[in-house]
């Protein structure tokens, strides 16, 4: 019998055996006593001392966390009685079509509608595309992946991925019979694009390394092992994904990496045409494209978003019959982030962020320099466009939320720069804004920068002022150039009701702030995101919000390595921690060409395998690498066996040599979903469950009554 099974029949927490091994990079030799909790024949996993040893882990979770069943549950119906169980998104329309989405009561997945344009809202002439509730029946995980209508409305295809390992297989559905096409894609990992009159379809396929290095199109009807690929790619750090122009006359096939992008245009009603490069790569350029063509033919204008003169990006255009020449028509600015936009008949958006909030602006063709951007009215809030599918539209389907103000639908009228409210998130459980206040503070980091932090709480909680320390929970995630917007959370008010404080630190890593905000802590700047969160922390308790030890914190992926590399070097500051799917083992990861996803995150954290300043960098970091003989706040750390993202034993390896060198009694627990993947559970009402236990969690370290 191994430890682990001894574990599981004691049910006290799992010790992990040892079993040496070594590699050796650049003359430095690195011992990993666990690296055996890898499985030698993944992505299948069936070692069955691995597998034992995992469900001692979870045995151990259980047992442990017996004991806050009652608190779980009270929180699982209290977050499911904010939540409005049979709910439909507001109808857009495409084409002669209205479509919209809806969950009924009860129900873990949402069906997919449509009626005519016109038709009575009545029920009489709706039609259900989508049976996601009759998909996932019987499956322990489900997402759907791709979901495309055919431009003449008849066909519907779509992806679905039942075992969390983002592996989709793609069909297709006649709508009016209910009936699936032959045609079945195992494999995919994109979009679905409908080209030459709904006779073909373009996808990409994961390889073994679950990377998307092609665009292969699919002529219905025919064997799948007749598709054509439209493009390969040859760099195993790129990835590859299609879509339709603006005005859907074009193909645009994309490939990039973290830093560098190539955009290929090919007419959509004829994909075996031969590609146009817009711009051949160059090495940190990233671009987007969109084309214009006012009569729908003829020449046409494309609008490049471009990071080449301004690391915040201009939009520039350029003829189509010179894809190259690209003019500026916005130019890159230090105060304005430009992140995106989108063209239609009369007008086009440009989406931004300014000071860290989000812009939108709209304008004209002919007239360039009227611009006429969306207000909104609270000081810190998200915002964007919504689904505008349409390319001659007059209003413009927008969302809104603040840290206090829950999701809200609106119509823009462009015409009259009005904005018309839709639908705002209903609560059935009842919820009062006036009973909470959210602030935007800017907390200096040890460099002196000013670090934006989003905080709500109930204007009756009782801070250091008033001579309580009060609870705190901190988030953060700081990579990949992704910003955390200050947006609502149902979840979060369990937290902020029971006195906590919940604030949001947009550390550098993230793009909040605009590229250079990523660029701050990114490769050599890495440590600043680790620095900036134990900063903001510090700011916290500074001001009177909390004090040290009365501070959860959570991240997940990229931002569980966060969590990681501040538990290491700030022990005593934490009062909980929940580390969902952690990238904790990152040099032996970034060491490892093999990994699916290794190659594509080289310009992320830098290579170590060829640059040995990038190996002693990450080594300085790295989570796993870095556990030391010390005191470790209490901790909840969450895996999915299927994660082909943060594979499962890089959490498993860091727990198991936490247990072996941390010096304290504090609780430390694992749990792996057996069934999922890197988003844990798929349903809406078995997330909230794991949302549940996380906070029932917390509340039990943090002493807060329950």
């Amino acid at each position: 019998m191994t430890s682990s099974t001894s574990a599981a029949s004691s049910l006290t927490p799992p010790v992990a055996a040892k079993k040496p091994s070594s590699v050796t990079h650049h003359g430095i030799t690195l011992s990993d006593d666990y690296a055996w909790l890898r499985d030698k024949g993944y992505p299948t996993v069936d070692d069955p001392e691995i597998i034992a040893h995992l469900e001692a882990e979870n045995a151990w979770f259980e047992a442990a966390m017996a004991g806050q069943k009652d608190t779980v549950d009270a929180l699982f119906k209290e977050m499911r009685a904010r939540i409005k169980e049979a709910d439909k998104s507001v109808p857009q329309k495409d084409g002669g079509w209205l479509y919209w989405i809806e969950f009924e009561d009860g129900a873990e997945y949402k069906k997919w509608w449509r009626r005519p344009v016109g038709a009575a809202d009545d029920g009489s002439a709706d039609e259900l595309l989508l049976d996601e509730v009759a998909l996932a029946q019987g499956k322990e995980y489900f997402r759907l992946g791709a979901i495309a209508v055919s431009k003449d409305g008849r066909k519907l295809a779509y992806s679905i991925d039942d075992n969390g390992s983002e592996r989709f297989t793609a069909r297709i559905k006649d709508i009016a019979t209910g009936e699936h096409l032959p045609d079945e894609i195992p494999g995919t990992l994109s979009a679905l694009v409908w080209v030459a009159g709904d006779r073909g379809l373009v996808y990409s396929l994961a390889n073994e390394q679950w990377r998307t290095d092609n665009a292969r199109l699919h002529w219905l009807g025919t064997p799948v092992a007749d598709d054509v690929e439209l493009y390969h790619e040859d760099d195993e750090g790129f990835r590859v994904g299609a879509g339709l122009s603006a005005n859907e006359n074009w193909l645009v096939v994309s490939t990039s990496d973290h830093e560098t992008s190539e955009v290929r245009l090919i007419p959509a009603a004829d994909p075996l045409a031969a590609p146009v490069v817009v711009k051949a790569r160059a090495k940190g350029v990233e671009y987007e494209v969109d084309v214009y063509q006012a009569d729908g033919a003829g020449d046409g204008t494309l609008y490049v978003l471009a990071n080449d003169t301004h690391e915040n990006f201009r939009l520039a255009t350029a003829p189509l019959s010179a894809p190259g020449e690209w003019a500026t028509l916005i130019e890159g600015s230090d105060a304005f982030y430009l992140t995106g936009f989108d063209l239609f008949r009369d007008f086009f958006v440009v989406e931004g962020r300014q000071a860290g909030l989000d812009t939108i602006e709209v304008r004209y063709y002919d007239e360039p320099d009227r611009v006429e951007p969306i207000a909104f009215p609270e000081a810190s809030y998200s915002a964007g466009l919504g689904d505008n599918p349409e390319w001659a539209m007059d209003r413009l389907r927008v969302g809104y939320e603040s840290m206090v103000s829950p999701a809200s639908t609106f119509d823009y009228h462009v015409a009259e720069r009005r904005l018309e409210l839709l639908k705002v998130q209903e609560i059935p459980s009842g919820y009062d804004a006036s009973l909470y206040t959210t602030e935007r503070l800017h907390i200096p980091a040890r460099d002196g920068t000013d670090i934006p932090v989003s905080i709500m709480y109930r204007k009756d909680r009782q801070n250091l002022a008033d001579g309580e320390a009060g609870p705190l929970h901190l988030y953060g995630y700081g990579a990949y150039g992704i910003a955390i917007p200050p947006g609502f959370s149902t979840t979060r008010l369990s937290l902020v009701d029971r006195g906590f404080a919940y604030a949001i630190a947009h550390i550098r890593g993230g793009d909040d702030l605009g590229r250079a905000w990523y660029k701050g802590g990114k490769l050599e700047r890495r440590v600043n995101t680790f620095t900036d969160f134990v900063d903001v922390a510090k700011g916290l308790i500074a001001r009177g919000f909390t004090r040290a030890g009365r501070i959860s914190i959570s991240g997940g992926s990229a931002g569980g390595e966060l969590m990681g590399a501040v538990i290491n070097s700030d022990p005593a500051l934490w009062g909980a921690v929940v580390a969902h799917v952690p990238f904790v083992d990152v040099l032996a990861t970034m060491l490892d060409a093999s990994l699916p996803l290794t190659p594509g995150e080289w310009p992320e954290w830098g290579n170590p395998i060829e640059d040995k300043a990038a190996f002693d960098l990450i080594a300085s970091y790295s989570p796993y690498d870095n556990v030391r003989a010390q005191a470790y706040p209490p901790m909840l750390v969450t895996a999915g066996l299927n994660d082909p993202r943060v594979t499962y034993w890089e959490p498993a390896k860091w727990v198991a040599r936490l247990r072996e060198m941390k010096t304290d009694d504090n609780i430390l627990l694992l749990k792996t979903n057996m069934g999922a993947g890197h988003g844990g559970k798929s349903g809406r009402f078995e997330s909230l469950q794991e949302t549940a236990e996380e906070f029932a969690f917390i509340l039990w370290q943090m002493d807060v009554a329950r």
